[in-house]
């Protein structure tokens, strides 16, 4: 997008703009595709580390300017908290916000011990949550962590994090070492981080089919570089490609928006990213339901 289009003017246009990219015509800028008002099968959600320099009361209230209430929640601020009297506090709090938690995350499992595994699960079961998406959990630790996901019924969602990460680099990693084991073992792909890996993000989705358990969005002018995130649709990802893997491949999960830039105003890049995405989906004939 060219940077001289205000913050505004994107945000108006969004759909319209969207719809032209999705059809890959110019004459859908004069005659948009008007949406069939089939439900969406792609579902939008946030990831609440978008929103980790502000407080849960905060979070609540840019999500219901957002008209957003499927949240992704990690322990930042008090977006989640692991003590037990807090966590119930907040999940009161979405509660009366209708706001629902889908996953919980990025959780890291750095010891292959019972009682620090169990206490993860713990917190994810009080909080009604049916997806741990997991940073970095070893390989080693995984037998152990299998036995807990058989116990309580939770999914693991392994994050992969890019060529910085040695061991989850691409999803395609994760699936090597996941792919015989219980089914509720896989993946959370992170399209900014699968892209840097040098990974096809379409081709990974295709990949990873039944494992794919969550989705972190958001979009990069470069894919070599983790510093040229952007708003969705302002950089090169290629978001309708994305989606329409995703509906091939009956991806029944949440694509989480994680914007990680302007932490301390990230409003403008979340609503123009969100605007977006619905966009796309106006564009190949859906009714947005995220």
């Amino acid at each position: 997008m060219n940077d001289t289009i205000s913050r505004r003017a994107f945000v108006q246009s969004s759909a319209l703009l969207a719809a032209a990219y999705a059809s890959h015509s110019v004459s859908a800028l004069a005659e948009p595709r008007t949406a069939s008002g089939k439900p969406s099968p792609v579902h939008l959600g946030l990831a609440s580390y978008t929103f980790r320099n502000f407080t849960r009361a905060q979070m609540i209230a840019f999500m219901k300017q957002l008209n957003v209430i499927d949240l992704n929640a990690k322990d930042a601020k008090d977006h989640l908290p692991t003590n037990p009297e807090e966590e119930t506090k907040a999940i009161d709090d979405y509660k009366a916000a209708g706001i629902k938690l889908h996953a919980a995350g990025a959780i890291y499992f750095l010891k292959d011990e019972d009682d620090d595994i169990r206490a993860k699960f713990e917190y994810c079961k009080r909080a009604g949550i049916g997806v741990i998406v997991a940073g970095d959990p070893t390989p080693a630790t995984l037998p152990r962590v299998e036995k807990f996901v058989q116990e309580y019924d939770i999914r693991i969602a392994i994050h992969n994090h890019g060529p910085e990460d040695k061991v989850w680099p691409s999803p395609l990693d994760i699936l090597k070492l996941v792919k015989n084991m219980d089914p509720r073992i896989g993946c959370c792909i992170d399209v900014g981080h699968t892209v840097r890996a040098g990974t096809d993000v379409v081709e990974a989705i295709h990949e990873v089919g039944p494992r794919l358990f969550n989705m972190h969005m958001k979009d990069l002018t470069d894919f070599k570089s983790k510093e040229s995130q952007v708003a969705v649709g302002q950089g090169i990802m290629p978001v309708r490609e994305i989606f329409e893997a995703l509906i091939a491949t009956k991806y029944k999960g949440f694509v989480d928006l994680e914007y990680e830039v302007h932490g301390d105003d990230p409003m403008p890049g979340v609503i123009e990213s969100f605007a977006y995405m619905r966009g796309v989906l106006s564009g190949m004939g859906y009714t947005s339901n995220g």
